[in-house]
């Protein structure tokens, strides 16, 4: 790239971090990898790597999320901008970070063994290199309040869920217990989903009718001036 009209002034690093969050096992997990170079060889970190100058930020972080996932259209949004002078004991490094919600049903566990990662329970979270933790915490609570306005919840999942499922995914994000009948109360009330006439029977005896978010009706809520609340 030719010099321009700053090419005096100081250059920095710019790097951008993704906490990946997936749903397992009725709890929010994030991968995390071992970091395998030094400063910090060895330690948790989440996924990242370096914007290279041909690609803009949100490039960049499909670029890992890409590389550590293999999933394309992948739901990411940007949570904030770290620079403190000494961040990161390898150089002075910006970060941008961003949240991404996987599928994990389509992860392909073997990408796991490749990079030395592995997901992680967000109640067990260890201590991450230089501020991954305050990056993890940060997200989160971007999460929560995006879940709370907009129906990105479903996200986590393939088309189809079940109700007790999501009802699993809203407490694992928000970390605390929510009375069935008025979730799903709230839920119906916005007419939103469509129920399947198949069911999960691997959760129950009795089994749990599938459903999938339509986003034509949703569509249809929000211009007849309607708010989504969860």
């Amino acid at each position: 790239m030719p010099a321009g009209f700053y090419s005096h002034d100081a250059k920095f690093l710019v790097a951008v971090d993704c906490i990946i969050f997936g749903f397992k096992d009725k709890e929010l997990h994030i991968l995390l990898t071992r970091r395998p170079l030094e400063p910090n060889k060895g330690e948790w970190s989440l996924m990242g790597g370096f914007m290279d100058e041909a690609e803009s930020l949100d490039e960049a972080a499909e670029k890992v999320l890409y590389r550590y996932t293999r999933q394309q259209g992948i739901y990411m949004e940007q949570v904030g901008a770290y620079g403190e002078m000494e961040r990161d004991t390898g150089d002075r490094v910006v970060s941008v970070s961003y949240y991404a919600l996987v599928h994990l049903e389509e992860f392909d566990t073997s990408l796991a063994k490749a990079f030395d990662a592995k997901w992680v329970n967000i109640r067990k979270l260890p201590k991450l290199i230089f501020d991954h933790n305050a990056m993890v915490d940060d997200a989160l609570r971007l999460l929560r309040y995006k879940v709370s306005l907009q129906p990105i919840i479903f996200e986590f999942f393939d088309e189809k869920f079940t109700l007790p499922a999501l009802q699993d995914l809203w407490e694992a994000i928000y970390q605390m217990p929510v009375d069935k009948r008025n979730f799903r109360k709230k839920i119906a009330s916005m007419e939103i989903l469509d129920k399947l006439e198949t069911k999960d029977k691997f959760s129950s005896k009795r089994g749990a009718f599938y459903y999938v978010f339509n986003r034509k009706k949703y569509a249809e809520f929000i211009e007849n001036g309607n708010r989504f609340s969860l």
